[in-house]
């Protein structure tokens, strides 16, 4: 089946935006999966979008999904966050699986059946340290078995397939790590963790006990290492900052709302709030130009294998993720004092507690401390680039 006829990939986006909108609150308030978001994902065939047009995708690249992130942003994050996770193991798929028979048939399927695509690279004993892993990967013949205690499977029980971390064999060192795809009828899930939090609650991140048995053939090919610093790293740091830059435009409309409001009740005297709203709009234009800025560097690179690799690129993803997480926050604060209290309650025009919650979740997706410790270290062997233009 082909994309929806006679529409833009914004188009088909602002439909799903529009579904996600009507069910976000309910959504949040139950901790439950925004499946009516997901299921017009499907109608809209945005599932897979990313891969070739020579098996049955759109060739849409990652500012193409990253601006679909932003839109869906905008109504539901929590749906938002889903279809940006289903993109960046997607996007592992589609950079290092070309040369695979079965990845490649798997990407048809994907496109066919428009199938979601959930991950597994925590693990209790490490946390998210998503480039160690304690499991590892048994190899018996053709095929293979993987049992993994992993603490956070978003939207796991609602998943076609899991792209699961483990080390490449019992002796491999924890670093030695290899990516394996496992359709649903490959494995079983035992729920260990409830996922109960303040924010991002449809995402539905329970932990699970895995147990995994499918053809050796699914391990993809190139040795994770190589997945994480070309693809999942970068598209994961982009596409988390577009989704929390749809939740920033949306506390920044309700805002500006709230001060529309009260300039038209008094005509001629600036509106309590008017310059807060200003120092929100300059802050989210640094977001956007952040984002901007990390989708241009990722595009640029992709181009030049040893770019992709180097320790400059590695800093500046990193760079992208720390800005867009601590700016986010900064901007909602600064929405929530022009707002007042119809901010900060519930069931108002105007509430932004929704978009507080979410947005507290940015700094530890991947943990901002962790990322700041890698940077540090690079940067220890890597001179800053300060070309205004480079």
């Amino acid at each position: 089946m082909n994309a929806p006829a006679g529409t833009t990939l914004s188009e088909r986006a602002a439909r799903v935006a529009a579904i996600a909108a009507v069910h976000a609150d309910d959504v949040d308030a139950k901790s439950r999966f925004p499946r009516e978001a997901v299921d017009a994902m499907r109608l809209e065939r945005l599932l897979s979008i990313q891969i070739s047009g020579g098996l049955g995708g759109e060739d849409a690249t990652v500012s193409d999904v990253a601006e679909i992130c932003s839109l869906i942003g905008q109504s539901c994050a929590s749906a938002a966050m889903v279809f940006a996770m289903h993109h960046i193991k997607l996007s592992s798929l589609v950079s290092h699986g070309s040369e695979s028979d079965w990845h490649l048939a798997f990407m048809r399927r994907v496109v066919d059946d428009q199938l979601l695509l959930a991950s597994a690279t925590t693990e209790g004993g490490i946390g998210g340290n998503l480039r160690n892993s304690i499991c590892a990967i048994e190899v018996n013949g053709a095929d293979c078995h993987l049992q993994k205690d992993a603490t956070v499977i978003s939207y796991g029980e609602y998943a076609d397939a899991i792209l699961i971390t483990s080390r490449a064999n019992a002796e491999a060192a924890s670093t030695d790590q290899v990516m394996t795809v496992f359709a649903k009828d490959q494995y079983t899930l035992e729920r260990t963790q409830v996922w109960d939090t303040l924010g991002m609650r449809g995402t539905c991140s329970d932990g699970y006990l895995f147990k995994g048995d499918a053809p050796a053939m699914q391990i993809l090919p190139k040795p994770f290492a190589e997945i994480a610093a070309q693809s999942m790293l970068a598209t994961s740091h982009l596409l988390w900052s577009a989704v929390w830059y749809g939740i920033a435009v949306n506390a920044m409309a309700r805002a500006q709302s709230f001060v529309r409001a009260a300039a038209r009740k008094s005509p001629g005297a600036p509106p309590p709030g008017a310059l807060r709203l200003a120092e929100a709009s300059s802050l989210l234009q640094l977001l956007k130009s952040n984002i901007i800025a990390g989708l241009r560097e990722f595009e640029a690179a992709k181009a030049d294998h040893d770019r992709l690799s180097s320790i400059g690129f590695a800093v500046a993803m990193n760079n992208v993720k720390i800005g867009s997480s601590e700016t986010i926050l900064t901007i909602i604060n600064h929405a929530m004092l022009v707002c007042g209290i119809l901010g900060y309650k519930n069931g108002t025009p105007y509430s932004l507690g929704r978009h507080l919650r979410d947005a507290h979740s940015a700094q530890l997706m991947i943990s901002n401390d962790r990322i700041l410790g890698n940077t540090s270290n690079l940067l220890l062997v890597h001179k800053q680039d300060t070309s205004l233009m480079g």
